[in-house]
C-alpha cells in the first residue's frame, strides 16, 4: 500500500469549466472528469485492485473508492459526498462523489493549488444563456501545466483557436533559458543565445528582461 503514487495530472487529462461570470469576462476552474480517475487507478493500482460503492445517507449521495492492501490483505477505503449537476441529478451526484473520493486519495489534489484565473471577453465571445443571462460561448483548453512540491508552478490556456489566453509562471524550460542567459561571458555569446531561443520566447517579457539585464551587465564590465 505505502509503494504507490499516484502522478500530477497532465494538460491533457484537465478540463477548463466556467466559474464566474461578469460583463468583462469569466473566470475558469481547473477540473478533471471521472474517466481520469479511472485511468489513474487502472494505471497505479491494477484494474482489479480497486472498487467503487455508493450509498445514500441522510439524503445525500456517497462514493467510498476502495483500494486492495496486498501486504494487510484487506480494503483500504476513502469516502466522499457529492453534489448534483445541473443537468443529471443521480448522476451528477454518483460521478462528483466518486472524484471527491478520488481526490482523497490524492487524484487531481494538486489542481487545488492552481492560481485564479480570469479571462476576459469580447462582444462576439458571448451567447445568450437559457435564462436569459449572457453566457460565454468561447471554450477554453489548457496546453501546458507543470508542478513544483505538489503546486502548479507553469500554467497555460488557450481558447479554441489556439490563442494564448492566460499564462501563469514560467515553464521548466524557460528558466533553463534563463538560466543559459545569465551565464554567458561577454555580448557575441548573448547573441547567440538570443537567437538560439528567438522563436520560443522572443515574446516573454521575463526572457527578454534577463537578455536585456545581462547585456548591460557586460557592457558595464567592458
Amino acid at each position: 500500500m505505502e509503494n504507490f503514487k499516484f502522478r500530477t495530472l497532465r494538460a491533457d487529462e484537465i478540463d477548463c469549466r466556467v466559474g464566474t461570470v461578469t460583463d468583462k469576462g469569466c473566470s475558469l476552474l481547473m477540473y478533471k472528469d471521472a474517466r481520469v480517475d479511472m485511468r489513474l487507478l487502472d494505471e497505479v493500482v491494477g484494474a482489479t485492485n480497486w472498487k467503487r460503492e455508493h450509498e445514500l445517507i441522510n439524503g445525500n449521495l456517497f462514493c467510498t473508492v476502495s483500494i486492495w492492501d496486498g501486504e494487510k490483505k484487506e480494503w483500504v477505503s476513502k469516502q466522499d459526498v457529492g453534489v448534483e449537476s445541473n443537468t443529471e441529478k443521480e448522476k451528477g451526484q454518483a460521478s462528483d462523489a466518486f472524484k471527491r473520493a478520488c481526490v482523497n486519495w490524492g487524484i487531481g489534489r494538486e489542481l487545488y493549488t492552481c492560481p485564479f484565473v480570469w479571462i476576459e471577453l469580447a462582444a462576439e465571445e458571448w451567447r445568450q444563456g437559457t435564462s436569459g443571462r449572457k453566457q460565454p460561448k468561447t471554450r477554453f483548453y489548457v496546453t501546458h501545466i507543470e508542478y513544483e512540491e505538489g503546486n502548479v508552478s507553469y500554467l497555460r490556456i488557450v481558447d479554441g483557436s489556439g490563442k494564448e489566453r492566460y499564462l501563469f509562471g514560467m515553464s521548466a524550460k524557460e528558466k533553463e533559458a534563463i538560466m543559459e542567459v545569465t551565464a554567458v561571458a561577454d555580448v557575441k555569446e548573448l547573441e547567440k543565445v538570443y537567437r538560439k531561443y528567438e522563436r520560443q520566447y522572443s515574446q516573454s517579457p521575463q526572457f527578454i528582461a534577463a537578455c536585456n539585464k545581462r547585456k548591460n551587465e557586460l557592457l558595464k564590465a567592458a
